[in-house]
């Protein structure tokens, strides 16, 4: 866990950053290989989607490096603006909540976990001939099982009845496409919204930023 830090009222954009360091570092990451996917030529990007993907041929090769270098792609770098505000709205309320070691437990866990089990499923329909062979090589690159399980383990740090409306959303709009014939990547986001789900356990004790702020919000309705 990092080191307690008092918040900075004076600072909030600061203080906030300090709170989430893991995310920030995260998104700094995508922007630099999204500059590099919109700058090189389009044979390079390709290679490179493709060198990082998490498949089933980049596994069999290079697993830990797929399963690393996967989560700092996105295929669309103009879509890195969204990402730079899902990541603040859910990475970075997860960190803050409960810390730096926590946050990254989960996440990087439903990464791996939904990633694994995605490209089992595409691997036996390969085998049982219900897809082609070529499935094997498709780009399988991005942040999205991370942030289903930023969205799922949030669902616990809503008051009621709002934290019952926000997990209707959050299952619906992760369960409705894989209920009506979805593909692979929605089954690794079913997974890795109930790995947020799951990791309850982990939300019972704030970390120190929180309680922190919690008390200073206090001290200012008293003063």
């Amino acid at each position: 866990m990092l080191p307690h830090t008092e918040p900075e009222p004076s600072r909030p954009v600061w203080s906030w950053i300090r709170a989430s360091p893991g995310t920030h570092v995260w998104l700094l990451i995508i922007a630099i290989t999204s500059i590099v996917v919109a700058v090189v030529p389009e044979e390079v990007d390709h290679f490179l989607f493709h060198r990082n993907s998490s498949n089933i041929h980049q596994l069999v090769k290079h697993p830990f490096q797929a399963l690393i270098g996967s989560a700092f792609w996105i295929e669309n770098p103009a879509s890195l603006a969204l990402y730079a505000v899902l990541f603040e709205v859910f990475h970075a309320s997860v960190e803050r909540w409960l810390g730096t070691l926590r946050w990254l437990l989960i996440v990087a866990s439903a990464h791996v976990v939904a990633t694994l089990i995605s490209q089992k499923i595409v691997l036996t329909a390969i085998q049982d001939h219900r897809a082609p062979r070529s499935m094997a090589h498709v780009v399988d690159i991005g942040v999205s099982y991370g942030l289903a399980a930023a969205v799922g383990v949030l669902t616990y740090r809503l008051p009621n009845p709002w934290r019952w409306l926000y997990l209707a959303g959050a299952v619906s709009f992760f369960g409705i496409p894989l209920a009506t014939g979805g593909t692979f990547t929605d089954a690794g986001h079913a997974i890795a919204l109930s790995i947020g789900l799951i990791a309850w356990p982990l939300t019972r004790h704030p970390h120190p930023h929180v309680e922190a702020d919690a008390h200073h919000h206090r001290v200012s309705r008293e003063t």
